[in-house]
């Protein structure tokens, strides 16, 4: 048994649970906030079997797509007043990153 916690982009949450939740799989959504951008994403919780594993990883990478989005750092160039770089920058954001655990035991109550 594996426990994963799979982080990714608010905008694919909904068609991920989606997914999962049609092909038989258990999900507990979290909120989560972080990476680069400090923005909101989504964290779901997957328990499944040893056997289901590449089945689950497969979903995700179908369903969460990476993508590229134009932000406006607002950081220093270099010393001090020196101003703010305020020219968009191209960023890859989304995807997915999966942590598989081993789980010790299950209990469903």
């Amino acid at each position: 048994m594996k426990l994963v916690l799979a982080v990714i982009q608010d905008a694919d949450a909904s068609a991920l649970v989606r997914v999962l939740t049609a092909n038989a799989f258990d999900v507990t959504k979290l909120a989560s906030t972080g990476g680069f951008l400090r923005e909101g994403n989504t964290t779901l919780m997957i328990g499944v079997t040893d056997e289901r594993l590449a089945e689950l990883k497969r979903h995700v990478q179908q369903t969460c797509r990476a993508r590229t989005r134009l932000v406006t750092p607002g950081m220093p160039m270099g010393e001090r007043n020196e101003g703010l770089v305020s020219d968009p920058v191209e960023v890859p954001v989304g995807g997915a990153v999966m942590f598989v655990m081993g789980v010790q035991e299950f209990v469903k109550v």
